[in-house]
């Protein structure tokens, strides 16, 4: 079949139900010659005449009464099929990957998730553990999750989370035999935790007071790659953690943890939900960002 007669099909069908030309120009939003033309055009193509016309009138005639009677049910399956895909695109559905650290799923987003996948059934989430930044067009990525200092500039960023906090903690018997360090730098001669990112680099204890910022390459016997090991590790005296203060608050509450340096550790921005362009946002993504993002 001839792709074209689709379109003259469609016009026709409209020109039978107006009997009208300018009634189908008007409902289509095109030409009247527009119409007249379409209808000439599939009654050449197809060798028969489909509809008498007068001065006064258009009416079918009976080979277009049979051609309509045949139409009727395609072009509402038709009309069917193009509303089925509309409504998916207006729907938040399918696969949602994002990147985010491992802190910020267990802080943020999965205290949540619950709430949000009952709201939206049709999303399956996929959340990917990583710490540097993420290339996520190139990852296949919706989106990613990073602190600000982490994100490149033609990111478009949405913040989901509250101000963060450090805080370096140990157990009251870890001090029962050294003194307390007062300056980020006193920490070289303690035993401290340290951090490998997923992408084997360290991290850097960085502090800052009153504009002064200090980074400090922390020594120490035990290397780990995520918060809550590293917890429990000094709650079992391994030595100095530098966690974020929200996993740590019932402990130092409790006085199983003692904290110090608190002067240094300045509040900063949240993580934010980063992706690179706003144009064909998927329903799933604006759904997501809608839900997690962070309000005063």
């Amino acid at each position: 079949m001839d792709r074209s007669h689709l379109a003259h099909l469609a016009v026709f069908s409209a020109v039978a139900a107006h009997r009208s030309f300018r009634g189908a120009a008007k409902e289509l939003g095109i030409a009247p010659s527009a119409v007249s033309h379409a209808v000439s055009r599939l009654e050449e193509s197809i060798g028969v005449r489909l509809l008498s016309r007068t001065t006064r009138s258009v009416a079918p005639t009976e080979e277009g009464r049979l051609l309509l009677e045949r139409l009727g049910p395609a072009l509402t399956q038709i009309d069917t099929a193009i509303e089925a895909v509309t409504e998916s695109r207006s729907r938040p559905a399918g696969n949602l990957r994002i990147t985010a650290p491992r802190f910020v799923t267990d802080i943020l987003l999965a205290p949540r998730l619950g709430e949000f996948l009952g709201l939206y059934p049709d999303i399956i989430l996929e959340l990917s553990h990583e710490d540097g930044f993420t290339d996520i067009v190139a990852g296949g990525f919706d989106a990613g999750i990073r602190l600000e200092e982490s994100l490149e500039a033609d990111m478009i960023a949405v913040r989901i989370g509250p101000e963060l906090r450090g805080a370096v903690v140990a157990t009251p018997a870890y001090f029962e035999t050294i003194d307390k360090p007062l300056h980020p730098r006193d920490l070289l001669r303690h035993r401290c935790i340290q951090r490998r990112f997923s992408n084997g680099t360290f991290y850097i204890w960085d502090f800052e007071k009153a504009g002064e910022k200090v980074f400090v390459s922390v020594p120490g016997p035990l290397i780990l790659d995520a918060d809550r090991p590293t917890i429990v590790a000094a709650l079992a005296g391994a030595g100095l953690a530098y966690v974020f203060e929200i996993r740590v608050l019932q402990e130092l509450n409790e006085g199983r943890l003692v904290r110090v340096l608190e002067d240094w550790c300045e509040p900063y921005p949240g993580p934010y939900l980063y992706y690179p362009s706003r144009r064909q946002m998927r329903p799933a993504l604006r759904a997501f960002i809608d839900f997690f993002r962070f309000s005063e």
